[in-house]
Parts: structure tokens; C-alpha cells; sequence
């Protein structure tokens, strides 16, 4: 059976109060727009992740929050403080450990680790030339693979669609 995983950065953040400490970062009112564009994307493709792994920062969870008008109220939510500081190979890990019957993850997390473990994962796909670019805030990659979560590997999945709220706000509906 194939499984999905959605790899979606943080909106964009707020550097108004140089007081914060970058975890406690909130979304600027470009991030705020932005994840709605994403929460209209997620519901006009019926995108319903059956996890959703999410960094504890605030910027994580307010992207959270805002996207999930987007999702189905009956998704499993885990707020994590470890996605906070993970490295790609971390977040492959933690990638690893999902219950094989899960059949779809969405992983909201930061810059540069979900660049890198996309990158890392996709070993192939149409839009893969873009990914190496940019992965922009609230930018959201899509890999769908063959296996248990335990099986994900380095260019073991198909980058099958990588959208940014700017080309969204562009596209027609």
C-alpha cells in the first residue's frame, strides 16, 4: 500500500519584537495569509492526512492552527518539542517510528531541515529542479512512496507535487 507524506514549512514569522526568542516567533500577517491560501489548497485537493507532526514553536502551531480549516477534524495531532531543532536524519527518524497502518503524514516544521529531508527522500519528480531552489515559507511538497515508514530512504519517494502559496494566490481555482 503507498503511503503519503506532506512536508510543510512554517508560514512566514513575525520579526517585530526582537525580544522573542526565535521558538516563540509568532506569524507575521503575510504567514496568516499565506496559510490560509494553503488551508483553501488542502481542501479544494481533499488533503487529509491521517498524522500531523508539528513543531512546538509558535510559528509551527499557528501555521497549525490556520491550516487546519483545511483538514479533517479527525486527524491526529502530536505537537512536538523535538521538530524544533531536527536535522533532516532527525526527522527521518521520527519518520521511521510512525505505525505502519498510518498511511499519511503531514510534517509542519522548519527551514532547512524539510528542505533537506525532501530533497534527501525525493528520487524523482517534475518539480524536484524547483524544490533544489526554494522551499519557501508555507510551502508545501507532497512524496508519495512504496513501503512501511520504516523503509523511507534516501530517493525512495516521488516528489509528486511541491505548490507555494504565491503561485496558489496566482492560479486560477
Amino acid at each position: 500500500m503507498g503511503k503519503t507524506l506532506y512536508l510543510l514549512r512554517h508560514a512566514k514569522s513575525s520579526w517585530e519584537d526582537a525580544a522573542l526568542a526565535d521558538h516563540d516567533r509568532p506569524l507575521a500577517p503575510r504567514g496568516r495569509r499565506a496559510s490560509g491560501v494553503i488551508a483553501d489548497h488542502l481542501r479544494r485537493q481533499r488533503i487529509t492526512p491521517s498524522l500531523v507532526l508539528c513543531s512546538s514553536s509558535t510559528r509551527t502551531r499557528e501555521t497549525l492552527e490556520r491550516i487546519s480549516a483545511g483538514l479533517d477534524e479527525e486527524i491526529e495531532v502530536q505537537i512536538e518539542e523535538g521538530l524544533y531543532t531536527a536535522s533532516a536524519s532527525d526527522l527521518l527518524d521520527r519518520l521511521h517510528a510512525i505505525d505502519a497502518r498510518v498511511d499519511s503524514v503531514m510534517l509542519i516544521g522548519h527551514d532547512p531541515a524539510i528542505k533537506e529531508l525532501a530533497l534527501s527522500l525525493a528520487g524523482e519528480g517534475v518539480q524536484l529542479e524547483r524544490l533544489r531552489e526554494k522551499f519557501p515559507t508555507a510551502a508545501l511538497a507532497t512524496l508519495a512512496f512504496h513501503g512501511s515508514w520504516r523503509e523511507l530512504a534516501p530517493g525512495a519517494a516521488e516528489l509528486v507535487a511541491f505548490v507555494t502559496p504565491r503561485e496558489l494566490e496566482r492560479s486560477p481555482s
